[in-house]
């Protein structure tokens, strides 16, 4: 089956959005790149849930290769796989500490994260989906969102302060110390896993959709409806359980899955049947390396601001640009065109690095 260039074109769209989003270059965020303080969507929202989606994505299109059976080279690769991404986010929570001189924060070493949400959700569904016959999936995705639903819903779950079940929750498996510091609720907290995974579960669903044995034009026209389906469920449901991502609440997961399909069932029209497949250079390159490139951004990202260098190119900048918020905004599009140029370089030379 000829390859969608549309699924890495995707890929490289969340990459890039969120390097864009992790790397405002002052004190503040250019509007757009700012996340809900709590309730609701602003674009760069969708980012992390898109890219958990393409996980769910990516997970059916390389165990498809194995007829998703389970031996022991399979299990061996989701386990291996798993940890390495885990003990990555935590190298990179490790790298800002001894950037100042901290080489053992085991104390205060946060270890919830977003690679580490990535890796949890990759190992869970990989194993579910090898060892669970396929017609179940969407059952257990519909059960983890109505157990998660009720366990926010009875724990105070909407609530940004330490009552909410979530905060308790990982106060008493991590402690205190070891969790995100700028708010009560860590966002990428060890409860809210059970809606990541049925999120991950929903874009492996997509990805067998992708994969059928039928005309693109008829799986952009599937993917539609099914968009269309989540979206209509997820903006229902937030009349009850509004949009949050820190929560990743029910309504959350089904907006941020049908936007991400909606957003794919477009590249794919027009990459795909179509065949515009110009001019998207500057994204295939994030999603040919797209792991390596968000790695690679975070410890860049994190020297930059250590060493001073963030503050030096961001004064620069706003010696040409005196609003700070444009300035921010050009200092994030700089630092996401260094990435590329580096995975620009990668794809040139077809080096494409895999955990």
């Amino acid at each position: 089956m000829k390859r969608l260039l549309s699924l890495d074109v995707l890929r490289g769209i969340t990459v890039c959005g969120m390097i864009l989003v992790n790397n405002a270059g002052g004190s503040v965020s250019y509007a757009p790149l700012r996340h809900s303080v709590w309730n609701g969507l602003t674009p760069c929202d969708l980012v992390f849930p898109f890219f958990l989606f393409m996980v769910g994505i990516s997970t059916y299109i390389s165990l498809r290769k194995f007829d998703f059976r389970s031996s022991h080279e399979v299990v061996k690769k989701i386990f291996r796989r798993t940890f390495l991404i885990i003990l990555i986010g935590l190298g990179i929570e490790w790298f800002g500490y001894a950037c100042k001189g901290e080489f053992f924060p085991i104390d205060t070493l946060r270890i919830p994260g977003v690679l580490q949400r990535i890796g949890l959700c990759y190992g869970i569904v990989s194993l579910m989906v090898i060892y669970i016959r396929h017609k179940y999936l969407p059952w257990i995705a519909g059960g983890l969102l109505v157990v998660y639903s009720i366990l926010l819903l009875v724990g105070n779950g909407y609530a940004c302060d330490d009552t909410n079940i979530l905060a308790v929750v990982d106060r008493s498996i991590f402690g205190e110390a070891h969790l995100y510091k700028k708010s009560p609720i860590d966002p990428e907290g060890l409860m809210a896993t059970l809606s990541a995974v049925a999120h991950t579960l929903i874009g492996f669903l997509c990805g067998k959709l992708l994969l059928e044995k039928i005309p693109v034009s008829q799986r952009v026209v599937k993917l539609i409806t099914v968009a269309a389906m989540m979206l209509a469920v997820g903006y229902i449901l937030s009349i009850w359980m509004p949009l949050n991502k820190r929560i990743w609440s029910t309504s959350f997961v089904f907006v941020t899955c049908g936007w991400g399909s909606l957003l794919l069932a477009l590249l794919m029209y027009v990459i795909d049947v179509k065949e515009v497949n110009k001019g998207w250079t500057f994204f295939l390159v994030f999603g040919m390396n797209p792991l390596f490139l968000y790695v690679l951004s975070e410890v860049v990202a994190i020297a930059f601001s250590q060493w001073g260098i963030r503050k030096a190119i961001y004064e620069g900048i706003l010696v040409v640009f005196t609003d700070p918020y444009f300035a921010s905004l050009i200092y994030a599009l700089l630092f996401c065109s260094l990435m590329c140029i580096t995975g620009y370089i990668l794809h040139r030379k077809k080096i494409y690095i895999k955990i």
